[in-house]
C-alpha cells in the first residue's frame, strides 16, 4: 500500500482503502508506521456526520476543499470553514462537521476507534 523505505515513507492515498466514520469516508495513512506516534487522515464528510468524541486522542483538521457556507460544530458552537484553515480539537470536546468538504486530520496518539464516541440526541 505505501512504499516503506529505510528512512521514509510515501503515502498515496488515492490507494488506502475507504472506511466508513461518523464524517463520511476516511483514508487512513501511517497506521502501520512504527516511527510515527501518529496518523493522517484525508476524510470525505458528507453533510450527515454525526456528532463525536475522543477520550484520548487529539485532532488537527486541516480543510482542503469545503463548500461556501461548511462548519464546524465544537461542543454545540458553529464555527465557519474555508479551505486553508485548521482547527485543533482535543480529547472531550464534541465535535461534527456541517457541510460537504474534504479534510486532512492529524490524529495524535495513533487513531484508535474504541476511542471514538457517537454522541447520541438531537443535533444542534
Amino acid at each position: 500500500m505505501n512504499p516503506h523505505h529505510d528512512r521514509y515513507i510515501i503515502v498515496d492515498f488515492d490507494r488506502i482503502p475507504l472506511v466508513a466514520c461518523p464524517c463520511g469516508q476516511a483514508r487512513r495513512a501511517l497506521v502501520d508506521a512504527p516511527d510515527f506516534p501518529g496518523t493522517i487522515h484525508r476524510t470525505e464528510i458528507t453533510t450527515d456526520a454525526k456528532t463525536h468524541y475522543h477520550q484520548r486522542l487529539t485532532e488537527t483538521y486541516y480543510f482542503l476543499e469545503c463548500e461556501p457556507d461548511a462548519k464546524m460544530e465544537l461542543d454545540g458552537t458553529l464555527v465557519d470553514v474555508r479551505p486553508g484553515m485548521c482547527i485543533l480539537i482535543p480529547p472531550e470536546v464534541r465535535h461534527r462537521a456541517v457541510g460537504h468538504m474534504t479534510v486532512l486530520i492529524i490524529v495524535f496518539p495513533k487513531f484508535d476507534p474504541d476511542d471514538e464516541i457517537i454522541v447520541a440526541g438531537p443535533r444542534r
